[in-house]
């Protein structure tokens, strides 16, 4: 069932005629790899200094190189302003390379690993999106926010389980879910196969049309918020919204803030296109 908002086609998939939107898939956009790289490598060269200068037996040991190298590899990576997701990464990222070194696990398995977690995250370093689930709390609250009959889209949908909580609570509604890694999208596609009422298309939601619909919601990161921004204002019609999950746009003062009952207290930014909202001053 194609949407009746959906734009022109191109192998398939609505997209925006003539635009390679800059914070593309396909774009050269800072990644946060080279930043990473520097922090492994700052990390390994204290580690290796401190054993050369150190003579001392306990620093030998492997595991507990590695866990030194993870500690200063987490702390240059947070001098580095890095999200504290990558921290985490780096903290455990050698231990868990030590430990799998001595469990002597078949090379088939580290390919089989990084096979799937390509195909669920795919190029999350190019997008620097993280996969974000929304609960099921999220859900009811989203679907007190649209209007009658409305289309909606979720860009980066992830596996379809808000799309389908959506379908059911708003059936008078139309949904379409873009999702890029294909893992995800196989799931969204068969967790919402047989529902009329919701679309779920393989692609990059940058290079995809939002003319047409009246509500787009994103559970994104910081990063790609400012260009999101843009391509809102530029591509949706006044009086249509925006909902972000948890991230707010900079500079762009969200009215109304929705705070869902949840255990991680999500908040909701609303931002209506066409609607001037003047900043509060700051104390």
């Amino acid at each position: 069932m194609r949407h009746p908002c959906a734009g022109p086609l191109a192998d398939g998939h609505p997209v925006t005629a003539g635009i390679i939107h800059p914070m593309s898939l396909t774009s050269t956009s800072a990644s946060p790899l080279r930043p990473a790289l520097f922090a492994q490598l700052g990390g390994a060269l204290i580690v290796f200094a401190l054993a050369y200068l150190l003579p001392v037996t306990w620093l030998r040991q492997p595991l507990i190189l590695a866990v030194l190298q993870g500690l200063c590899a987490s702390g240059i990576s947070w001098k580095l302003d890095a999200p504290r997701w990558w921290c985490l990464i780096h903290l455990l990222f050698m231990p868990l390379v030590v430990i799998a070194l001595a469990l002597q696990i078949a090379p088939g398995w580290y390919l089989a690993a990084f096979v799937l977690t390509l195909l669920i995250f795919w190029r999350t370093d190019k997008s620097r999106v993280p996969l974000y689930l929304s609960n099921q709390a999220t859900a009811m609250a989203v679907a007190d926010l649209l209007p009658t009959n409305a289309n909606v889209i979720d860009i980066g949908c992830g596996d379809g389980h808000l799309l389908r909580r959506l379908a059911l609570t708003r059936p008078d509604c139309l949904f379409t879910g873009i999702e890029h890694a294909p893992a995800t999208w196989l799931v969204a596609r068969l967790l919402n196969m047989g529902r009329r009422n919701v679309t779920i298309r393989y692609g990059d939601f940058w290079q995809h049309s939002l003319s047409g619909y009246d509500t787009v919601y994103a559970f994104l990161s910081p990063a790609p918020m400012p260009a999101l921004w843009d391509k809102v204002q530029a591509e949706l019609g006044s009086g249509k919204r925006l909902i972000s999950n948890s991230f707010p746009v900079p500079d762009a003062p969200a009215d109304p803030v929705i705070e869902v009952d949840d255990p991680r207290q999500t908040q909701l930014y609303c931002y209506t296109i066409g609607l001037k909202t003047i900043a509060k001053p700051q104390n």
